[in-house]
């Protein structure tokens, strides 16, 4: 069983793909392991909520010591 995500929208607004890998399954099998997946995956949605950060006035107002260092420039800046 594999869940595929293909698209590029955002996750909850794509469609739950179910794939049997082996075996052979009845309708009324299907349609149980559906409702169980589907109440499932429902009730993790509902409560997969993210805090969200908080930040205090004085890290708002206050500027950096310095400027971030630049990874991207290499030691010494004379390799080649």
């Amino acid at each position: 069983m594999t869940e595929q995500n293909t698209s590029s929208e955002r996750p909850e607004e794509l469609p739950v793909t179910l794939e049997i890998a082996r075996g052979t399954a009845t309708e009324e099998e299907l349609a149980a392991l559906i409702a169980v997946i589907s109440d499932a995956y429902a009730s993790e949605a509902a409560e997969a909520v993210a805090d969200e950060p908080t930040v205090s006035a004085w890290s708002r107002t206050q500027r950096p010591l310095r400027r971030p260092l630049r990874r991207d420039i290499p030691w010494g800046r004379f390799s080649g």
